[in-house]
């Protein structure tokens, strides 16, 4: 296995700052907090019809909100038959217990785009602007957009954002927002690499969320490819992305591995079923070894496009070490 597509990827990942003009006290974790108040504002922004709901409204196919944060699903599909699809975006919230953002202090968090999303950008940034300025949490704290970064990542680099919007500007600045998925050198002798997950990763089995004991890396690999797949099918025009996907998953279950990762539950209120659900996710590191070349282009895509149930709340983000031809230890990777 290992044949790659040779045209990059419409993909980007936005910072937005915020200078927050009362204090804010984020829950333990932030995901779901900033992707209902982002979801909220887009639909106000984008709606103009002012339907209660987007079922039945004849604007829905040209709507930027159902496309961007309710992606529908195809009524038929060769695979199967799906309930729903992966949304073209990743909130990327400040880190797990970030302690109280004081009154003139900055809030940030990521963004990450994906095909045909990224022609929303000015939309999507302006709902993110007015969800802020309104207030977050139950204080209702608001703050005020003060910069738009876009990272750029180059194998082997530190990772660079530049600016591209500050309060002066007329608009966003034109910038590159491609991916390109590729193999690097050291690929072709790596035999190790390990997957640090800085939020909660839940890879899901029959609708139940497979605990750190029972996790494989075909059952990851599988997860991950099926994820990229759909993605580049239904946000970029890009059917049979990866033609070797199932020879690739089978590689990975030869694949040795060494789990060094630990359940973490957390709570977040769905405002869909007024209720607070509990959530559970592994941390920690897993670490891959034997023959990782074919498989390490796709890991890096899944830096930046997640791995796991919840993508869109920012769970399952892993950062992936530079792969090692022999054991040693690895060295983060920037992005």
């Amino acid at each position: 296995p290992g044949a790659l597509p040779m045209k990059p990827l419409p993909l980007a990942r936005y910072r937005y700052s915020f200078r927050m003009d009362a204090p804010l006290r984020l829950p333990p974790y932030a995901g779901s907090l900033l992707r209902g108040q982002f979801g909220a504002a887009l639909r106000r922004v984008s709606c103009m019809t002012g339907a209660a709901r987007c079922d039945g409204c004849p604007l829905r196919a040209t709507c930027p909100y159902p496309a961007v944060f309710e992606a529908p699903a195809p009524a038929t599909h060769d695979m199967q038959r799906f309930s729903h699809i992966p949304n073209p975006y990743v909130i990327e919230p400040p880190p797990l217990g970030t302690p109280p953002i004081g009154a003139g202090e900055t809030l940030r968090f990521n963004l990450v785009l994906f095909g045909h999303a990224l022609g929303h950008l000015p939309l999507i940034s302006l709902a993110l602007q007015r969800a802020v300025e309104q207030g977050l949490g139950p204080q209702r704290a608001a703050g005020r957009l003060a910069r738009i970064e876009v990272q750029h990542c180059a194998d082997g680099a530190e990772p660079a954002w530049a600016e591209i919007w500050q309060p002066a500007a007329a608009a966003i600045a034109a910038h590159d927002a491609r991916f390109a998925v590729a193999p690097t050198q050291a690929d072709a002798g790596a035999t190790q690499a390990q997957l640090v997950f800085d939020t909660p990763l839940r890879l899901q089995h029959q609708g139940q969320p497979v605990r750190p004991p029972a996790l494989t890396p075909r059952k990851l690999v599988a997860d991950l490819l099926r994820h990229i797949t759909l993605l580049a099918e239904f946000h970029a025009g890009r059917p049979g992305l990866i033609p070797d996907a199932p020879a690739l998953v089978q590689h990975a279950a030869r694949l040795g591995q060494q789990l060094d990762l630990h359940w973490h539950d957390w709570s977040r209120y769905s405002s869909r079923q007024r209720q607070e659900m509990t959530l559970g996710g592994a941390l920690g590191s897993w670490t891959l070894t034997g023959e990782l070349g074919p498989l390490l282009p796709w890991l890096r895509l899944g830096e930046w496009l997640h791995v796991g149930k919840n993508a869109t709340l920012g769970l399952g983000r892993y950062r992936l070490a530079h792969p090692s031809a022999a054991p040693s230890d690895p060295t983060p990777s920037p992005c």
